[in-house]
């Protein structure tokens, strides 16, 4: 499971899954050392991680003592467990976007001062696939047709003092009018634009975490 927190992805994965360590800057076992995350930097694998490490890096990263590090995954013994109490401490919010297309070129938005996606909370019973579909059409102002999944992403927030944690399933969508194209703005979107492969690669630059991960899944589809 991959979670974008404080926009530094965190991998939980299983002691059994095998990883390719090749691309880790660090590699810290920790029956062997026990980590300083407050000094860690770049691309870290943590071995032998358990429920007390994961608190203990969670607690240093919401004090904002990590400035450095890229990534980091954790490999643990019990997934399922760790995984369980990981969602414990979040409420849990479902939400679906998507990545529109025409004519060569994808749809981003500009919110909070960021290039974004458009997407947004499910209502209550609502299916995800509908749901994509309700709020790009509401925060674009435009009529699309749904395409293939892409990925789930998960990322953390806090709002009105609860720990969030949202769960949101990412479509292709292909454009079928936007003659009336605008951006919802009491949702914070100040702005709307069509941009090719170029323009969208630099806009990158000043994203999210998460939202390069959706760009990513989809160029591997």
């Amino acid at each position: 499971m991959k979670i974008f927190i404080q926009d530094i992805p965190v991998n939980i994965v299983s002691k059994e899954e095998l990883i390719d360590t090749s691309h880790f800057d660090y590699i810290i076992d920790c029956k062997q050392t026990e980590p300083d995350f407050g000094v860690l930097r770049d691309v870290v694998l943590i071995q032998n991680a358990d429920k007390k490490r994961l608190d203990v890096f969670l607690r240093i990263l919401k004090q904002d003592k990590i400035k450095k590090l890229e990534e980091i995954t954790f490999s643990v013994d019990d997934y399922s467990k760790v995984i369980k109490l990981f969602k414990s401490k979040y409420t849990i919010i479902k939400a679906a976007g998507g990545l529109v297309f025409k004519e060569g070129e994808v749809l981003l938005i500009y919110r909070l001062k960021k290039w974004d996606l458009p997407k947004g909370k499910l209502d209550p019973g609502e299916k995800s696939k509908e749901g994509a579909i309700r709020e790009v059409e509401e925060e674009c102002n435009i009529k699309v047709e749904l395409g293939k999944k892409i990925c789930t992403t998960w990322h953390t927030y806090k709002r009105n003092g609860k720990r969030i944690l949202k769960k949101t399933n990412w479509y292709t969508m292909h454009c079928l009018d936007d003659s009336e194209m605008k951006p919802q703005i009491e949702e914070s979107i100040e702005h709307l634009k069509w941009m090719n492969d170029r323009e969208a690669y630099q806009a990158l630059y000043n994203s999210y975490a998460s939202i390069r991960q959706v760009f990513r899944s989809y160029y591997n589809m």
